[in-house]
């Protein structure tokens, strides 16, 4: 099979894939490149090295996957600029469909070749507390009290961290009975307790770890 094909085949267990080339004969020894956001590369170690089992096991060849992390949105750039991607698993639909828009590596209907519109997972939002919780963090409000600092990182570039802004405007929104001055009130003081914004979800873990 050629390389096309194992993007397709892996595209179906994961995100899309970024379509190049035209069907030819196999490669004994196939390598690809999934790019991909930055929380995720022990993910992706453990599937690539089961799925190149399986491969190997189903048709005889071997296909090495390597990967590229960072921030959602800067990933997708990275695709657009020209980086070779096989495959994308990124954060957030806009950030897959800049590559479609702007670099044309995707087909637009990529949602409807796989289940559940190409999406394989989901994910939640969790606090990450100090030994003990010495700040008596529960809940989204408890984020906003004086003398709490918050790591997350910068939406700008990460889209864990979108989602992470999502999640307080939602919360603020149901809170604050859908009154959208007291939610951006509530965003606006959340924000200002971050310290630093990193552009990844990997660098956040890092300063919330080695620097706090």
């Amino acid at each position: 099979m050629t390389k096309p094909h194992f993007k397709k085949l892996l595209g179906a267990l994961v995100a899309t894939s970024v379509q190049f080339g035209t069907l030819g004969f196999a490669f004994a020894d196939t390598t690809l490149l999934n790019v991909s956001y930055d929380p995720t590369r022990e993910l992706y170690k453990a599937y690539d090295e089961a799925f190149a089992a399986h491969w190997k096991a189903e048709t005889g060849e071997t296909v090495t996957i390597q990967q590229s992390h960072g921030g959602s949105g800067a990933q997708a750039r990275a695709v657009i600029d020209g980086l070779d991607a096989d495959v994308v698993t990124l954060a957030l639909e806009g950030d897959i469909n800049a590559i479609v828009s702007k670099a044309k590596k995707i087909n637009p209907d990529w949602r409807k070749k796989f289940e559940n519109n190409s999406a394989p997972y989901t994910s939640t939002i969790i606090f990450l507390v100090r030994k003990g919780n010495p700040k008596g963090i529960h809940d989204w409000n408890d984020l906003i009290k004086d003398g709490v600092q918050v790591i997350t990182p910068n939406p700008k570039t990460s889209g864990g961290a979108r989602w992470n802004y999502l999640a307080a405007w939602a919360y603020a929104n149901a809170n604050d009975g859908g009154d959208e001055a007291k939610t951006k009130e509530f965003i606006a003081k959340l924000y200002s307790q971050v310290p630093v914004l990193d552009t990844g979800a990997r660098g956040s873990t890092v300063t919330f770890a080695q620097k706090g």
